[in-house]
């Protein structure tokens, strides 16, 4: 079970919600030249090329956390700051999550490196019809702790991704994400290059309406036993 604290039109609520799907939408950039970007780091570490662009994978809404602290199988996974879209029975809300995954994993495949790890997500929502029509002027920003550094892991304006309508109406099976569908909408570059963290934070930042989604949560790295 999620618990959001919507806001919309100056008013706010909050909202219980058991997700009944999660998508995670990969190569989900605007930008040609980013894409390849993204692309060409993950292949730096193993990772095969999509089968398209973009690409659509599923994973259990299980796997969905609001922890301050995910748990993590061995050394080897990083999170990736990303806006979420989440389908209420009242209409589409935008929110922030972290499409962690395991590295090692993914070099065998993306769609299972998509299934190991639990996928943070805020408590903050936002009405996304309120956020249409600036959409570009969103900025999404991650930092990393990293050997007990403070670091600017992602940032940037979500021109480089593609809107949640363009991504809704290009998803199989339609265009209209059922209530209780959570979707996550495509990340930007790593500053530096992808690595693991023992804290990821990361946060949305709405210039226009001048407000800012956060969440973070420390990564408790377990043992692999053979």
């Amino acid at each position: 079970m999620l618990t959001f604290h919507r806001e919309a039109a100056g008013r706010r609520d909050t909202i219980a919600l058991s997700p009944e799907a999660l998508v995670i939408a990969g190569w989900a950039g605007r930008d040609e030249a980013a894409i390849r970007h993204h692309i060409d780091e993950l292949a730096a570490i193993g990772v095969p090329p999509p089968s398209s662009v973009p690409v659509y994978y599923r994973a259990a809404a299980a796997t969905l956390t609001q922890s301050p602290r995910l748990e993590v199988l061995g050394p080897d996974s990083s999170g990736e700051a990303e806006p979420v879209i989440v389908s209420l029975a009242d209409g589409l809300w935008l929110g922030l999550g972290s499409d962690h995954t395991d590295r090692k994993a993914e070099t065998v495949g993306i769609a299972l490196s998509k299934q190991m790890c639990g996928k943070p997500v805020g408590t903050g929502l936002w009405r996304l019809d309120e956020v249409a029509d600036h959409w570009d002027e969103l900025i999404l920003r991650a930092y990393a702790t990293i050997d007990g550094a403070r670091l600017l892991y992602q940032e940037g304006r979500l021109t480089a991704l593609r809107t949640p309508g363009d991504l809704m109406a290009r998803r199989p099976g339609g265009p209209d994400l059922p209530p209780g569908t959570v979707m996550f909408g495509g990340t930007l570059g790593a500053i530096g290059g992808i690595r693991p963290a023992a804290r990821f934070e990361m946060e949305l930042e709405d210039p226009v309406m001048k407000r800012t989604l956060a969440h973070a949560y420390d990564i408790a790295v377990l043992p692999v036993v053979a």
